[in-house]
């Protein structure tokens, strides 16, 4: 870790490293393009690779003393993409990433999905996927437009509190995922799309009876309707998509999914997501992504024991998150720009309000699979962050910039 007491330094440092990301994304961009590969095997039997990669520079202001700043580089997804169609309608998706990077990192199975596809209508998912939820969870941190998304964001989805899968109480599951099963598919020429699943859910502790996590999304596209693998969903099109307008409702409900073993509460989370994108005349495009959230625990799981620590943690209150972006229609250099404002509020019915305003501007190579992002935030949610809901949480409003680089094939 390194520490710098002067601010225009610091920022001489920020500029020469963005020269830097930039540069060594031209560098890189060519051969990756045509690393990704598929294999026909015959006229229904196919398998493909990739992979994704994203790494970023956070300096953090302290807030104790204004004039130092902690600086740090993180490895955030290393992931390997593997999928394959078996038979006509039976297709195999298995994924791996680098949980924990920052502590020496493990690779880990991220999703291993059997893939029943029939109909439009009716299709069957089964094994570890993504739990059915709102947008930004959809997304993953690859499709979503804004990198900090998670970092800086709305309280987390059960499936998403603990970075690894554990029976201790402690977790429901890893990276929005967990095993279980999904029906999904659309309606009305694909307009109404829908995603109902059950889950493990939390394992152990409060969830000593076993009781199933239940998560359903349904979203309606008014205007072009979205076309993404399965129920997964993107935070932008960059144009691509035509004019988007898409509403959602999703929902998860766990009976003793918070809490401890001996204090245990019911959780239910829903939230409402909104995706506008509309491309203009002149070629620019236009994005707004909102996000609102309501959690809830009932019957149970006390403040005392909040305070107390340990158990399964879990939000209660309201949120919402909301961003609009610009992507600029004349390329730079090989890539377009693409300046954006977010704010995000968490309002816990168990500790202290928390929120985080940010500034920033992408820089658009191919989409989601090479983007360099620079950017600005301020914020108690900062300090406070999004996994301490206790009663005597507290912290200052402090700055944060990032320099951000994702690339996949």
């Amino acid at each position: 870790m390194m520490k710098t007491s002067n601010n225009s330094s610091w920022w001489g440092s920020i500029k020469s490293f963005t020269i830097a990301g930039i540069s060594a994304c031209v560098v890189l961009y060519a051969p990756l393009s045509t690393a990704g590969a598929t294999f026909k095997i015959d006229e229904t039997k196919w398998f493909s690779i990739g992979a994704g990669l994203r790494t970023s520079f956070r300096a953090i202001e302290n807030a104790a003393d204004g004039d130092k700043w902690t600086n740090d580089f993180n490895l955030d997804n290393i992931r390997l993409y593997v999928n394959a169609q078996l038979h006509e309608y039976i297709k195999l998706e298995f994924n791996t990433d680098c949980q924990t990077c920052n502590n020496g990192g493990e690779v880990r199975v991220l999703d291993a999905i059997a893939k029943f596809e029939v109909d439009p209508m009716y299709n069957l998912w089964v094994g570890r996927m993504l739990v059915p939820a709102e947008r930004r969870e959809m997304n993953g941190p690859f499709f979503s437009p804004i990198y900090n998304v998670f970092f800086s964001g709305t309280p987390f989805e059960p499936a998403d509190f603990n970075l690894t899968i554990k029976s201790d109480g402690t977790s429901a599951g890893s990276f929005g995922r967990d095993d279980g099963a999904t029906v999904w598919g659309s309606f009305f020429d694909g307009r109404l799309q829908y995603a109902v699943g059950f889950f493990r859910g939390l394992r152990g502790g409060a969830n000593s009876d076993d009781n199933l996590l239940f998560a359903q999304r349904v979203a309606y596209n008014f205007w072009d309707v979205e076309k993404n693998p399965g129920y997964y969903t993107s935070g932008t099109y960059y144009g691509t998509g035509g004019d988007i307008l898409t509403l959602a409702v999703s929902n998860q409900y766990q009976e003793d999914g918070a809490g401890t073993s001996t204090d245990s509460g019911d959780f239910r989370g829903t939230t409402v997501d909104l995706l506008l994108e509309k491309v203009l005349g002149n070629g620019g495009v236009i994005t707004f992504n909102g996000e609102y959230k309501n959690y809830g625990i009932s019957s149970g799981y006390s403040q005392a024991s909040r305070d107390a620590g340990g158990g399964f943690a879990m939000f209660e209150g309201d949120a919402f998150d909301i961003s609009g972006m610009y992507l600029i229609p004349q390329e730079v250099g090989i890539g377009r720009f693409q300046p954006y404002v977010r704010y995000v509020n968490i309002m816990p019915d168990t500790s202290s309000d928390r929120d985080v305003f940010e500034a920033g501007v992408n820089y658009v190579i191919d989409g989601h699979n090479a983007r360099v992002s620079l950017s600005w935030e301020y914020g108690d949610l900062l300090s406070k962050g999004i996994l301490d809901y206790s009663s005597n949480v507290s912290g200052d409003e402090i700055h944060a910039i990032n320099l951000n680089v994702q690339l996949q094939i």
